[in-house]
C-alpha cells in the first residue's frame, strides 16, 4: 500500500473510511454520515486511489476490509479521537449559549422512552443545542464513541468494552402485554399460558429485546405470531383492539398503559436484567459538552418513572 499525497488527504474521506469499517455497508455508512450511497461510493473510490488499495471488497451483503484497511483502522481511530478531544477540550461549553449538535446512539424504543423527557429540559436550559439520533448497534457503538462519530449512547449495552463509562439509570424487565378485557385470567401467567396465546411480533431494535427472545426460545415457550410489524409503536394499538399479546419492556409498556387499557403480566422466568443507562467513552472525559449532556440525562432519572438500578 502506498500513500499518495498524504498532506492533501481529505479528513471527510477518512470519516467515510471509519464509517464503512464500523458498519460494513456503504448504505449504513451514508446513513450515519448523512450522505447518499453514490457520495459514499465516490468517497471510497477516492480512498482507493489515494491508498492504491481496494480497502473494502464486497462479500455477500457486507463490505469486508482488506489487510491494508486493517492496518489503517487503528491509527485513524486514534487520530480522530485526538482531533475531537483537542477541539472540544479547548472549547468552553455554556449550554445556554451553545449551538452544538450532539449525536446520540439509541434504539427506537429508547427514543420513545428518553426524548419526550429530554427535549423539554434542553429547550429550557440549552435552547440552541441540537440532537442527531443514530441507531444503537452494540457491535459498533464503542468504536463510534471512541472516534467521536457518536457523543454518547443511551439504552442497554451488554458487556461494554474497556473504555466505556456507563452510568446506570434503571433495571428494566419484560412483560406480556394484553388488553384489559383479555380472556387470559388476571393472575400470574405460566409458561403454558404464554404458549397458548397468539402474538404480535414487534421489531424492537434493542439488544435487551434480542436477549429475551433468545431466552424464551431456549426455555421452549412456543408462540404463534399472527402479525409481524416493523414499528413497535403500532403494536399496542393492535393489542388494544384484539386478543393478541406482545412481549414488551416494562418501561415502554407502562407508558402505553397510562390510562389502564392493558394488563401487564410479568414473565414467569428468571431472566437476565436489562440495565439501561447512559454511556460515554473515557477518551472524552474532558469534553465539557458531552459531560454536561451525560449529567443532564442522569438528572432526569426522577422523571423517568422507572425503578432505579
Amino acid at each position: 500500500m502506498n500513500w499518495n499525497n498524504p498532506r492533501g488527504i481529505d479528513l471527510n474521506l477518512l470519516r467515510v473510511f471509519m464509517a464503512i469499517w464500523d458498519l460494513r455497508s456503504l448504505t449504513a455508512a451514508g446513513d450515519r454520515l448523512g450522505l447518499t450511497q453514490p457520495a459514499v461510493s465516490h468517497a471510497l473510490r477516492r480512498l482507493r486511489e489515494t491508498f492504491h488499495d481496494p480497502l473494502f471488497v464486497r462479500a455477500g451483503h457486507a463490505m469486508v476490509p482488506t489487510e491494508a484497511a486493517a492496518r489503517l483502522r487503528e491509527p485513524l481511530d486514534q487520530a480522530f479521537a485526538l482531533l475531537h478531544r483537542a477541539v472540544q477540550e479547548h472549547r468552553s461549553f455554556d449550554p445556554a449559549r451553545s449551538d452544538r449538535i450532539f449525536r446520540i446512539a439509541m434504539t427506537d424504543a429508547s427514543e420513545y422512552f428518553l426524548l419526550p423527557k429530554l427535549l423539554p429540559a434542553l429547550k429550557r436550559e440549552a435552547p440552541s443545542v441540537r440532537l442527531e439520533i443514530t441507531p444503537l448497534s452494540v457491535e459498533t457503538v464503542a468504536a463510534a464513541m471512541r472516534s467521536g462519530e457518536v457523543d454518547l449512547a443511551f439504552g442497554y449495552v451488554p458487556g461494554p468494552e474497556e473504555g466505556i463509562d456507563s452510568g446506570a439509570i434503571f433495571s428494566d424487565a419484560f412483560v406480556c402485554m394484553v388488553r384489559a378485557g383479555h380472556p387470559l385470567p388476571d393472575r400470574p401467567v405460566t409458561a403454558e399460558d404464554l404458549s397458548g396465546l397468539q402474538y404480535v411480533y414487534a421489531t424492537v431494535n434493542a439488544a435487551g429485546h434480542q436477549v429475551i427472545e433468545r431466552v424464551l426460545q431456549a426455555l421452549g415457550v412456543r408462540r404463534e405470531f399472527i402479525l409481524r410489524i416493523a414499528h413497535f409503536t403500532v403494536a399496542p394499538e393492535v393489542v388494544r383492539s384484539t386478543d393478541l399479546a406482545v412481549i414488551f419492556p416494562r418501561s415502554i409498556a407502562e407508558r402505553f398503559n397510562s390510562h389502564g387499557d392493558f394488563r401487564l403480566h410479568p414473565l414467569p422466568f428468571t431472566l437476565p436484567p436489562i440495565e439501561v443507562g447512559v454511556h460515554t467513552h473515557a477518551s472524552f472525559q474532558g469534553d465539557a459538552g458531552i459531560q454536561w449532556l451525560r449529567r443532564r440525562i442522569l438528572a432526569l432519572h426522577a422523571d423517568f418513572g422507572a425503578r432505579p438500578v
